[in-house]
């Protein structure tokens, strides 16, 4: 099956992702995050809040470029969270971080997944050049960290050409993840947080080691009218009480 890719354009995204998180206010503090991030983040806004009663944290999440572009192009946002340091050095480059901001956070694992139900027989890499094998979920490694991550594991294995024309490119992690939920594919790529939040639906098959250690970075972003409480958030994920919910998802330190 050749290779499918969506294309979206970057307002629409931007306008969906503020949509499903709910419409920002002068005085909200806005936080773009990774998709990987959803749940975590989620959790981690509302213990932020608890602690700062006159905050109220709008989540924005999309895949990082995408989060980037939407900066970029001056939409509003005060923290910026990415799953890989590629997207985090673009925005560096783009002038559009605080900075002395940029920190690491959290880190993260590489999986290969399959439907839950799958009778296909996969132990590694190799097997998924067998006829069996007719589609693959993998972030589309142009705009997606995981898709990076993937297209350097496979290269590492000379996969990734014999493999490109199996592989549906998703617009991030959770899409991937959906795919294989939704036992649209037969298997796919998502790090292991993302497979936590679905493990009634999909089984892991195998950590995938990848050529570069996945770290997430955060910064705040220079623009923004909430510096100070940008950085008070930025804090808080990196105290031991944010770093405790993040761990609670699945997630490593930094």
């Amino acid at each position: 099956m050749a290779r499918m890719r969506l294309k979206w354009s970057v307002g629409l995204l931007s306008l969906l992702a503020l949509g499903s998180a709910g419409i920002a206010h002068a005085d909200d503090l806005v936080v773009s995050a990774a998709s990987s991030l959803t749940n975590a983040f989620q959790s981690v806004a509302k213990a932020y809040e608890a602690k700062h009663p006159g905050t109220h944290v709008v989540l924005n999440f999309a895949a990082s470029d995408v989060l980037l572009q939407q900066i970029a192009n001056g939409a509003p946002a005060d923290v910026f969270a990415s799953a890989d340091q590629t997207a985090m050095d673009k925005a560096e480059s783009k002038n559009v971080l605080l900075k002395g901001s940029r920190k690491n956070f959290a880190a993260n694992q590489l999986v290969l997944i399959a439907p839950m139900a799958s009778s296909l027989k996969l132990s590694g890499l190799h097997d998924l050049a067998q006829p069996a094998i007719k589609r693959i979920a993998a972030g589309d490694p142009a705009s997606v960290p995981v898709g990076r991550y993937t297209k350097g594991a496979l290269e590492a294995q000379g996969l990734w050409d014999s493999l490109s024309a199996k592989t549906v490119l998703a617009q991030n992690v959770r899409q991937s993840l959906d795919y294989v939920a939704r036992d649209e594919v037969d298997a796919g790529f998502v790090f292991a947080t993302d497979a936590a939040v679905a493990k009634d639906k999909v089984k892991v098959i195998m950590t995938v080691p990848t050529t570069t250690p996945i770290s997430y970075p955060m910064a705040v972003i220079a623009q923004s009218k909430h510096q100070a409480e940008a950085q008070a958030f930025e804090s808080y994920v990196l105290s031991s009480e944010g770093q405790t919910v993040l761990a609670q998802y699945g997630f490593l330190k930094p």
